[in-house]
């Protein structure tokens, strides 16, 4: 039988993820030559090397990459073991890992964690802040419970509950607001300032406008919506930006804000889970907290 814990499986899944001994020692919080000592000591227990290591970086061996996907399925039934046994009664209580997106975390977070704090103050809320990708990856290797992102999800073993609609706006510099309001087609004609790739917000806006990946590197890339705003009042372009996000990123930036005229640009909002979760039950009931503090048109 083989002699292998728990914890190996933590630090390993760990490095393969992170592929750097130093990050993947700092997310497991212990020291660096701690965890090089488990992961070699695993290594020794298998027989096999599961890094390819560099002075730069760390890969996964074949053997690894095997390893790896039968160690993220025992992390994940560990995980749902431990999910069903920390809401005893099935009363909403103990640790709740809730994964967001950027473009939503700022402006939808104030009102869902002062509700969920207030109607269930034995939830110990756990955020995590990144891009949908990663969110999804993350649901999946069962590393948080639930997330907040722009639908459509295209994953079948998530459910899927819409929570709420809402408009893109224009957002142009100050001195162009006695000018006439473009149209969304004409976009395509100026420089439109998007988030950098990664964020889903990027390519739906290229959608929106018809526009390839390639025409929109010719304009500038930010990391986040307040980035955008400070840059379009700058003159530097124009942006789009979810509604959500207008009294907090304009207040301090000479812009206008304008609506498009007809059919306005728009994204729905929603909350996914694993359908396998045993908590599955208390998230519905989270789902439905989540949309009564929204800040727009629930579906």
């Amino acid at each position: 039988m083989i002699n292998v814990t728990l914890k190996q499986f933590r630090y390993f899944e760990a490095l393969a993820r992170h592929g750097h001994f130093g990050r993947a020692a700092d997310t497991c919080a212990i020291s660096q030559p701690a965890l090089s000592m488990q992961i070699k000591e695993l290594e020794e227990t298998l027989g096999a090397p599961l890094f390819e290591r560099s002075a730069r970086q760390v890969r996964l061996t074949g053997f690894g990459e095997d390893f790896a996907l039968r160690v993220r399925d025992i992390l994940r039934g560990v995980e749902e073991l431990e999910d069903l046994v920390r809401m005893p009664g099935r009363q909403m209580a103990g640790r709740l890992r809730i994964g967001v997106i950027p473009t939503i975390a700022p402006y939808l977070l104030p009102n869902i964690l002062g509700r969920l704090t207030k109607t269930h103050p034995e939830l110990d809320i756990h955020v995590r802040e990144t891009t949908t990708p990663r969110l999804v990856q993350e649901l999946l290797d069962g590393q948080i419970d639930t997330a907040i992102v722009a639908l459509p999800i295209a994953e079948p073993s998530f459910t899927v509950a819409p929570l709420f609609a809402e408009d893109f706006v224009l957002v142009r510099p100050a001195k162009d607001a006695s000018e006439p309001i473009p149209h969304i087609d004409d976009l395509q004609t100026m420089r439109l300032l998007l988030l950098e790739e990664g964020h889903c917000m990027r390519d739906q806006a290229l959608s929106y406008c018809n526009m390839q990946t390639a025409r929109a590197r010719e304009g500038l890339d930010g990391s986040s919506l307040s980035t955008l705003v400070q840059l379009v009042g700058a003159g530097i372009g124009v942006t789009l930006i979810p509604e959500m996000a207008l009294s907090v990123e304009t207040r301090s930036a000479p812009v206008c804000v304008n609506r498009f005229g007809g059919t306005q640009p728009s994204r729905t909002i929603g909350m996914i889970w694993r359908k396998t979760n045993p908590l599955a039950q208390q998230l519905e009931q989270i789902a439905e907290e989540v949309k009564a503090a929204a800040p727009t048109n629930t579906i």
